[in-house]
């Protein structure tokens, strides 16, 4: 008996050791991400709920802030959110249902469950629907969205507010993130299922999986724990404009909370929802026609986080933004959702799960012998494209500056490994045999990225002064995405943007019509028409380029 017994108090003491150890580590990731929320969601200002799981557990729960200002309320951990674009997801995995049924295919023409849509002599799939990769103009980019958003319309009404525009693309050849798209998948699972786009969600999903604290948009219901709506100007905080439900429809008018965004998540990776074959397809890489990735499956983005792939979306609609992360590889779920869309919990969301899988954006500096820094300068271009990367050296710093762009500071935390301040993003030196350096990774959000060294001269980037009157003519607001404005004011001969939940940036002017930041990688073009009105711009950030039309 003794050996018996002493293999089962070694067991035992194991167990506690290892509960001791994970209960500790639990804490410390607790006390982090206290630290990091609490900042961005202040006691008295509106607020936000998070969540992090990890392997089929809930680690950290907690709310902050205020869920109402007016009556003095404060968060808790299940209020409900309105959740927008997340719902997109729902939307994707409703007509996967409906695929594996039988009842329609991914490269069926829209026409044939919307037959008097104009296609314009194009084939439109499902599939371009879901990937945003149709054309298809987003209803809520244009011009006269603002004066109908208040009123309630039935999927058909709005359909004819948007078909008869003249498409942006050939389907298959561009992406464009677009409501119009997921709008009438809605429409689509409607005719198929036999069901209006609310039953189905309500009673495929959220009565099936027990999501109790989940609904689709509405003003007039009651709904318990519901999380009013902010938004912010130069004078504080203000109640968001209202926005008819009716009107995100499919593209986002789901509410949640963030527990029960987790049961979702969880009930897509058990395959309880479509088979993992279904599920593989919308978590791919979309390839457009001429083999460009376009980051984006169906219904969720693709990205990475330390190395790390990921799986997410976030959302954005009047008085809320939100953000959900899955990592397949560590099992790690990461949600946050916030009740002023000031407020944006993409990074946060984005270290919070640094943290969870073990690789927090944390990097010490250390001492770099200048002679070794200087070996890094020089000009980079990266592989298949245009795109160049300058390093320069001055009073003791090395700097990265993409293209025309602000020179940021990196510092050292590795042997000709380096990051950058204030930013999640790296960049490490390589060498060849001989110690020579031949390129440089940089890595972000998305893949690694390859820059090759070449001989090139570093230029010199000159300012030029525009016209007042001409910088008067690119004022106003231009969408870049759904409830995503970026404005544009302007303070005498200076130029000032500020898109929604975020600070002010100063752009300066290259040419007369394209302007660059100082403080981020970044370019603007204004493109005016064949009459010199502005219409659009066009922003050029981290490689890709997305067209913003102006809409006042």
């Amino acid at each position: 008996m003794k050996p018996f017994i002493f293999t089962t108090l070694l067991v035992l003491v194991l167990f506690v050791n290892t509960f001791s150890a994970q209960t500790t580590a639990d804490k410390q990731l607790a006390a982090k991400c206290d630290q990091l929320l609490s900042e961005q969601f202040k006691a008295r200002e509106t607020g936000g709920t998070a969540l992090i799981a990890k392997k089929g557990q809930i680690i950290y729960k907690k709310a902050f802030g205020m869920a109402n200002l007016e009556l003095n309320i404060p968060m808790q951990a299940d209020n409900v959110f309105r959740i927008g674009s997340i719902s997109k997801q729902f939307t994707a995995v409703a007509i996967l249902q409906l695929m594996e049924q039988g009842k329609l295919g991914l490269q069926d023409d829209i026409t044939k469950f919307i037959s008097d849509y104009p296609t314009h002599g194009h084939k439109i799939t499902i599939e371009h629907l879901l990937t945003h990769t149709s054309g298809i103009q987003s209803y809520t980019g244009m011009k006269d969205f603002e004066n109908i958003s208040r009123l309630d319309k039935k999927p058909e009404e709005l359909i004819a507010f948007f078909k008869n525009q003249p498409m942006e693309f050939a389907p298959g050849t561009k992406w464009n993130y677009n409501n119009s798209g997921y709008f009438l998948l809605g429409y689509i699972i409607e005719k198929v299922s036999g069901k209006t786009y609310p039953e189905y969600v309500e009673e495929t999903f959220f009565k099936t999986l027990g999501m109790t604290n989940s609904y689709y948009g509405s003003d007039s219901k009651i709904i318990k724990n519901r999380a009013s709506a902010y938004s912010k100007n130069d004078n504080g905080f203000v109640n968001a404009e209202p926005l008819s439900m009716t009107l995100p429809y499919a593209a986002g008018s789901l509410q949640s909370t963030v527990e029960d965004l987790y049961k979702w998540n969880q009930a897509l990776h058990s395959f309880k929802l479509v088979k993992k074959e279904s599920l593989d397809k919308a978590f791919t890489s979309y390839i457009l026609a001429d083999g460009k990735k376009t980051n984006y499956g169906y219904g969720w983005s693709m990205g990475n986080i330390q190395g790390s792939p990921t799986i997410e979306h976030g959302g954005g609609i009047p008085g809320f933004l939100t953000m959900g992360i899955y990592l397949p590889k560590e099992d790690v779920f990461v949600t946050i959702f916030s009740n002023c869309d000031c407020k944006s919990p993409d990074e946060l969301a984005v270290k919070l799960a640094g943290l969870a899988i073990g690789k927090p954006f944390e990097y010490r500096e250390i001492n770099a012998d200048t002679s070794v820094m200087k070996q890094f300068t020089g000009v980079y271009e990266m592989a298949g494209s245009d795109e160049k990367r300058y390093i320069t050296f001055a009073n003791g710093k090395l700097f990265s500056q993409r293209n025309r762009n602000t020179k940021f500071n990196i510092k050292p935390y590795e042997k000709d490994k380096y990051y950058f301040e204030s930013m999640m993003n790296t960049i490490e030196f390589l060498r060849n045999k001989s110690g020579v350096v031949e390129k440089l990774i940089f890595k972000g959000r998305d893949e690694p990225t390859e820059w090759i060294k070449t001989e090139k001269p570093l230029p010199v980037i000159m300012e030029i002064d525009v016209d007042e009157s001409i910088l008067e003519t690119y004022v106003g607001e231009y969408e870049l995405g759904p409830n995503f404005i970026l404005t544009v004011t302007r303070d005498k001969n200076q130029l000032i943007t500020q898109a929604t939940g975020q600070g002010k940036i100063e752009i300066f002017a290259e040419t007369e019509t394209k302007f660059f930041v100082k403080v981020m990688d970044a370019q603007l073009e204004f493109v005016k028409d064949d009459s010199g009105k502005v219409v659009k711009l066009i922003l050029t950030q981290g490689g890709r380029k997305m067209d913003a039309k102006k809409i006042k």
